[in-house]
């Protein structure tokens, strides 16, 4: 029997705040258990908010200065929470970093945030650019999280992400699958954002909303909701593909639709794939309106978890793909993210 400890950090494209996930994992023989023992959401300041959201315009000289100043951001904090709860046990750090760019198809993807600025504000091991790898393998470098469905919440049918994008991870003939399913709070955030809300809370902005049933039909035709997996969303997408279906309408009844539009393709995944029960996570699992309206169109079990689990499941998930790749084992399916091999992934810093 083998004990690690890690810190994962994980930051979304919903930017809500930097996660940051302290966990002890068991190894005995090839079964792996864990145990969260801290963890922490850091709020982003109204200026590294913009920062991120922009960063996908900024010039070249700027986004390496932004790379820079983020990895030594996410180390500053990270000492912190360390030094806050007495961290004496911790083997390494394990850093996703937040998206900017996410092109498969042209063999880049881009998570900013150094992880040699974090080891100098740290003085530990980090591991930190898991994606770029599998892109350079022919893979979509997305989604990684179903290692941690595979190996630490085999018993459900299915993982659920409600995030930025909803992606779900699920066993099809004796392999593990997953994908994006569609946009969520990067959409449902940024209407409510309009309205003075940093979220929509319950969804009840979108339950007091009038669903516009023509843009709801456009969305539902997209292409990429068509298509086979394994695939993955990015902002990109939501630029080109979304934004221009959008008339000038309230935001309340962009709210509902994109709401409805959300649980229409859950929901449909889950019949289409026959899904006795569900796992549900992230910060969408708190959209009661959105989990009606997905329990309304499925005879899937929902099962929504203590806060922990919802919260930072990914950061959770991270942190242990960190210490997977620490011994060289593998840490991302090929069956999920479509590339040549499975392969143990992440670039280390002693």
């Amino acid at each position: 029997m083998s004990t690690f400890y890690a810190i994962g950090l994980m930051s979304g494209t919903s930017l809500d705040g930097l996660d940051i996930c302290y966990s002890k994992f068991i190894k005995d023989n090839s079964n792996w258990t864990f145990d969260i023992l801290k963890c922490e959401t850091i709020a982003y300041s109204s200026a590294w908010e913009d920062d991120l959201k922009n960063a996908i315009h900024f010039s070249s000289e700027k986004l390496l200065q932004l790379n820079s100043d983020y990895g030594f951001f996410l180390g500053e904090k990270t000492q912190e929470f360390i030094s806050k709860n007495n961290i004496k046990n911790l083997d390494l750090i394990s850093s996703h970093g937040h998206t900017v760019f996410h092109q498969p198809k042209n063999k880049f993807t881009l998570q900013i945030g150094d992880g040699r600025a974090i080891k100098i504000k740290t003085n530990k091991t980090v591991v930190y650019d898991f994606r770029s790898q599998d892109v350079l393998l022919g893979g979509n470098g997305a989604p990684l999280v179903p290692i941690g469905d595979e190996l630490l919440f085999s018993e459900y049918d299915a993982c659920l992400n409600l995030g930025g994008f909803s992606n779900i991870s699920l066993k099809r003939d004796g392999k593990r699958i997953a994908f994006d399913i569609c946009p969520v709070n990067i959409i449902l955030n940024d209407f409510a954002l309009k309205l003075g809300k940093k979220y929509d809370e319950n969804g009840n902005l979108a339950r007091s909303g009038i669903i516009d049933y023509e843009l709801l039909n456009e969305l539902n035709q997209l292409n990429f909701y068509q298509e086979k997996a394994p695939k993955s969303l990015g902002i990109e997408w939501i630029n080109a593909q979304v934004l221009p279906l959008i008339k000038n309408e309230k935001s309340e009844d962009l709210l509902a639709t994109f709401t409805e539009n959300s649980a229409v393709q859950i929901a449909k995944i889950l019949e289409e794939f026959d899904i006795k029960n569900v796992l549900i996570t992230g910060g969408g699992a708190y959209n009661s309106y959105l989990i009606e309206k997905i329990k309304a169109k499925t005879k899937t079990e929902i099962q929504i978890p203590a806060r922990e689990i919802i919260e930072y499941k990914e950061a959770l998930i991270f942190a242990f793909m960190g210490v997977l790749r620490s011994l060289n084992l593998n840490n991302v399916l090929s069956s999920t993210t479509g590339s040549l091999k499975d392969h143990s992934s992440g670039l280390v810093i002693n």
